[in-house]
């Protein structure tokens, strides 16, 4: 397999995945890299299947949409035998489609390991079709880690307000797993490693220094002194004041109660762009930080509880962060859709954003 040529190296060089072929990510990538303000800052290169492309351009082409040409784009084709190539259709996902999409992201993990690329921005995939295909993995970010070695990871969630400009970001600290399982799983060990994990990306990635992390209760109220739970009172507590002193570069807020917890960040993300002064921000003073009670990131202890407020704020906007990783990989925070791929309806926002946090927190890691 040919590596492409980049006769126009910019600050960073980044791997798009075309995810599965059944779903979106041919027509979102098609239609975002239409956009050359995209690709101002960074080399992009396609891992995926050429002709897949090149059918979707034509059908969209039909449409008289604006997207951009295949054979004007940097592609790793990933050829298919012709038995698989007839088993894929837009709108339907199946084992070839999940074989497709997982051999997409292992040549990516692997060109990346190998310095050919600075970062990974991956289009959605089906966890049901990589099953179908006999990759049983709860999703691509732990394909990620596997391969490259690593088992301190964790899935950071950004998005930036288009009202007010305000970065909102959400880290979980368990993620898919079912709700009843969530406070055996849920550790001093396990929070200790996700909280460090964030404050290094914080720091690393987005150039915070001394980040106000805010992390949220369990139970309901954060237990009410335990008539409610006792998770905070047993351990969660005990366990927030010693990271306090661990952290004396970090400003470490907690226990909020999960349901009120993002009132702030709500305010923020809708509110008047004058009166929000953007977390993390060097130049912003205590008394704003202190009046608007935000924080740089969040940390929510469970799937439902950190994401439902990221997709009510930020579902056009929201960017899936694979933190912990040797490089940067972003992922838009939605699914292949299939019940819409191949008409031509589907948004390509969210998949931009991803690119452009790819490109911002590769520069920052690089410089």
């Amino acid at each position: 397999m040919e590596f492409p040529d980049s006769p126009r190296r910019k600050t960073t060089h980044l791997a798009l995945t075309m995810g599965d072929p059944g779903g979106i990510g041919p027509e979102i990538i098609l239609k975002a890299l239409a956009d050359s303000n995209l690709t101002e800052t960074c080399d992009l290169t396609i891992i995926g299947t050429k002709s897949l492309l090149e059918r979707t351009y034509q059908q969209l082409l039909l449409q008289g949409q604006p997207v951009a040409e295949p054979d004007t784009l940097s592609i790793i084709d990933i050829p298919l035998d012709s038995n698989t190539l007839t088993q894929i259709t837009p709108g339907q996902g199946n084992a070839a489609t999940g074989k497709a999409s997982f051999s997409y992201l292992e040549t990516a993990i692997t060109h990346t390991l190998q310095k050919k690329f600075d970062g990974i921005v991956t289009a959605p995939i089906a966890k049901s079709c990589w099953k179908a295909a006999g990759y049983d993995y709860p999703g691509q970010t732990e394909v990620l880690a596997q391969k490259s070695q690593i088992d301190r990871f964790g899935m950071l969630f950004v998005g930036r307000s288009p009202y007010t400009g305000w970065v909102l970001r959400s880290l979980l600290a368990t993620t898919h797993i079912p709700l009843n399982r969530v406070s055996q799983v849920l550790t001093p060990q396990l929070m200790s490693l996700k909280l460090d994990l964030l404050i290094n990306c914080l720091q690393q990635d987005f150039g915070i220094k001394n980040p106000k992390i805010v992390i949220s209760g369990l139970n309901p109220h954060s237990g009410e002194n335990g008539q409610l739970g006792t998770e905070e009172k047993d351990w969660l507590l005990p366990w927030l004041e010693a990271r306090k002193i661990q952290y004396p570069e970090a400003e470490i807020v907690g226990l909020i109660p999960p349901d009120t917890m993002w009132v702030n960040p709500a305010k923020a993300w809708y509110g008047n762009p004058s009166k929000i002064f953007q977390a993390g921000d060097p130049s912003r003073d205590k008394s704003t930080s202190t009046i608007n009670n935000l924080g740089d990131a969040y940390l929510a202890l469970y799937h439902d509880q950190g994401l439902i407020p990221v997709k009510l704020m930020a579902f056009d906007q929201a960017i899936n962060t694979t933190i912990g990783l040797p490089f940067i990989r972003t992922s838009p925070d939605h699914g292949t859709a299939f019940d819409i791929a191949g008409k031509g309806i589907a948004r390509e926002t969210s998949l931009k954003a991803a690119i452009q946090l790819a490109s911002e927190l590769t520069t920052t890691r690089l410089t």
